[in-house]
């Protein structure tokens, strides 16, 4: 849907080109419009919040019937008359009669108006057909909507850059087409597409085009930099990311067209296009995020390829995505060394109609055999880092031992009360999802602004009560983050949850699910069932949610009351032993208590089912900057000038007078080793 815009000049990158990516909040110096103005009316940070009684496709179905609608079912959307446009609207530029034009999403009840541009929700949709509002009055019509902050900088921008072949510089061409990798793509091409080029800035501009490419309604600019012996690449988007719906090629199809290629970059659609002929979209956000509201433009075609990129996390998100449009119609192609990024193919000379035959489908009925798995496995094989999924920046030992961020995993998460389990997985959490890792947050225990704060301190690195003027800097930035949070506080039915999460997952391609913690789903339960069987039960649930959508699960549960003398160990977890059996992962924090000083965090993990890794690292709290992965600075600067002077204490051994056994462990730096049977014997 072409939802409402509202201002900002932020900046989240969506795929890499080739070199690495760089975040960049507003635009380029000599183009920026200076210190942007607070605005007191902008949105909130982003909460889910699932309708009383969700609507399904039967439901609707049976509301079109009831009051005598005719629709026909699509793929993802039903289609039915629009009763927001006027008859003479009804016509294509052919003349060819269009009574069809509102497409229903079948999952969220969710409308569009194809001719008058139409948007809302379900409940819009009922009240305009019973006569209980006016949809135009209360601002669903976006062709009557006013223009949008950032109308006046899109078009000076605009106006401003001119199409590459009429620069007079024809080294500064050479230099462009260089830079981007635009060698082989010619003139026509680039006018066909409306590719402009930025000379103040350097940056190529990608239109966004109304759907009837009326008007203009935002832009793209990528920057591309020098870096070593690569090329970095920035992108911009005018509006912000989240408002930012754009099908890039849209005004280029035809009602005719039943086939079409979806890439995750816009110069790849340029190439696709230029070498094969076939129509060519590129996704707004590329590999992070499908927004919804755009599957009504897919209705129409047949066959949907999609070619993302050339590494696993592309090849993950073509299958997340075939999932929303109907995987019987979607094709993807596999990453390789003979199939890289359409550019990049071009570039190197290859048959690109070729690789596009060579699609595999993204539905079958069953595996009969390792035929059908082969090249799956020899994926994984030549893709050994990928697999292992995403690294984390500030825990580097998380890395050495799980080796990664993994979906589709369920982890199991456990610590004693106020040993800082909450503050340890927001800041977990938030690491992830630094790096484009879309993330749902469910905090049943405390609620969303002190989580948002907690975070915010973390994201920041620092008190930012001491420095109110740099709030809405990081306030903006964080904002950008692909962060998401339930409206949930206190005991909830763990169907609920389910159906939040699993709205979630299908229209903000949630990866990572945070769930704090499994004793509030509990007390929905009825009385006379046994806790343990309840909780067996949550933990099945999540663990199938998991499975089923791709999607890592990390699961908060509280420990058994222990002796404080006495380290947890897996066993420690509440309930049966169904908790650590269905986890992939199980992360204890420790927190030793001394009794002649402050106690000793570190991170235990006890169970890692992809390589069987298990062990444990430290952690020091921050307090200013309420984080585990960056040291106090005053520790810092006390051990620095020790060195440098040479007074360094010598560790006390076990034997001497008034060094206990704890004491010299910690005096160290050693960590004490848990006592965990078996397991711990794994530790590598």
């Amino acid at each position: 849907m072409w939802a409402r815009l509202r201002g900002g000049y932020p900046l989240r990158i969506l795929l890499p080109l080739r070199g690495e990516w760089m975040g960049r909040r507003g635009l380029p110096r000599n183009l920026s419009p200076g210190p942007p103005r607070r605005r007191y009316g902008k949105e909130t940070l982003q909460a889910l919040e699932m309708p009383v009684l969700p609507v399904t496709a039967t439901e609707i179905r049976q509301y079109l019937r009831g009051h005598g609608i005719p629709f026909q079912d699509g793929h993802s959307c039903l289609r039915a008359p629009s009763p927001f446009a006027e008859s003479s609207q009804l016509k294509d530029q052919t003349g060819v009669t269009t009574s069809f034009s509102l497409f229903i999403d079948k999952t969220t009840g969710r409308f569009l108006c194809m001719t008058s541009l139409a948007e809302g929700s379900w409940e819009d949709f009922q009240a305009s057909v019973e006569g209980r509002g006016d949809g135009t009055e209360e601002g669903l019509l976006l062709s009557k909507a006013p223009e949008f902050e950032d109308s006046k900088e899109v078009r000076r921008i605009w106006n401003r850059a001119v199409p590459l072949w009429e620069l007079p510089d024809q080294e500064e061409v050479q230099l462009a087409d260089t830079m981007f990798g635009l060698t082989k793509v010619t003139d026509d091409t680039l006018k066909r597409f409306s590719v402009r080029y930025l000379r103040p800035a350097r940056s190529l501009v990608f239109p966004w085009f109304s759907p009837g490419g009326s008007g203009l309604r935002g832009l793209k600019l990528l920057e591309a930099k020098c870096q070593g012996d690569g090329v970095s690449y920035e992108e911009t988007t005018i509006p912000r990311p989240s408002v930012y719906h754009n099908l890039f090629g849209l005004p280029l199809i035809s009602r005719r067209d039943a086939e079409v290629v979806l890439t995750s970059r816009e110069l790849d659609s340029l190439a696709l296009n230029q070498s094969t002929g076939l129509p060519t979209l590129t996704l707004p956000r590329g590999t992070t995020c499908l927004p919804p509201s755009l599957l009504p433009y897919l209705e129409q075609f047949r066959r949907i390829v999609f070619w993302l990129g050339d590494d696993l996390r592309s090849w993950e998100a073509a299958k997340l995505f075939a999932r929303k449009l109907n995987p019987k119609r979607c094709f993807l192609v596999r990453p390789g060394d003979q199939q890289p990024r359409p550019l990049e193919a071009l570039n190197r000379g290859f048959n690109l109609s070729r690789i596009l035959r060579t699609a595999l489908p993204a539905w079958h009925k069953s595996i009969v055999s390792f035929r059908q798995l082969r090249e799956e496995v020899l994926g994984e094989l030549s893709n050994v880092e990928q697999v292992a999924g995403l690294r984390w920046s500030r825990f580097p030992d998380l890395n050495r031992i799980l080796k990664g961020h993994r979906k589709g995993e369920l982890t199991v998460f456990t610590g004693p009360t106020g040993s800082g389990k909450t503050t340890f997985i927001s800041e977990y959490a938030l690491d992830l999802c630094s790096q484009g890792v879309n993330t749902l947050w469910g905090s049943f225990e405390i609620s969303n602004v002190r989580l948002a704060r907690v975070m915010l301190t973390q994201f920041a690195e620092g008190r930012l009560e001491d420095q109110l003027d740099k709030y809405d800097h990081w306030a903006d930035r964080f904002e950008d983050l692909p962060l998401y949070f339930m409206t949930f506080h206190g005991q909830q039915s763990i169907r609920t949850v389910i159906d939040t999460m699993q709205h979630a997952v299908y229209v903000y391609d949630i990866c990572h699910v945070v769930i704090d913690n499994l004793q509030f789903m509990m007390g929905h339960e009825q009385l006379s069932t046994d806790r343990i069987a309840a909780q067996d039960y949550i933990v099945g649930v999540f663990r199938k949610f998991a499975t089923d959508n791709n999607c890592h699960v990390t699961l908060v549960i509280h420990p058994r009351k222990e002796d404080d003398d006495k380290e947890l160990q897996t066993a420690s977890i509440f309930g049966s032993a169904k908790a650590s059996q269905e986890a992939d992962n199980v992360l204890i924090l420790q927190d030793r208590k001394l009794v002649t000083g402050p106690g000793k965090r570190y991170l235990q993990v006890s169970k890692n089912r992809f390589d069987g890794d298990v062990g444990v690292f430290p952690l020091e709290f921050n307090k200013n900057s309420l984080t585990f992965s960056i040291p106090p600075k005053n520790k810092a600067r006390l051990k620095k000038i020790k060195d440098d002077t040479g007074s360094v204490a010598k560790k006390p051994s076990s034997g001497k007078k008034g060094a206990t056994p704890q004491n010299s462990e910690i005096c160290s730096g050693q960590v004490p080793t848990p006592k965990q049977p078996d397991t711990s014997k794994r530790s590598k």
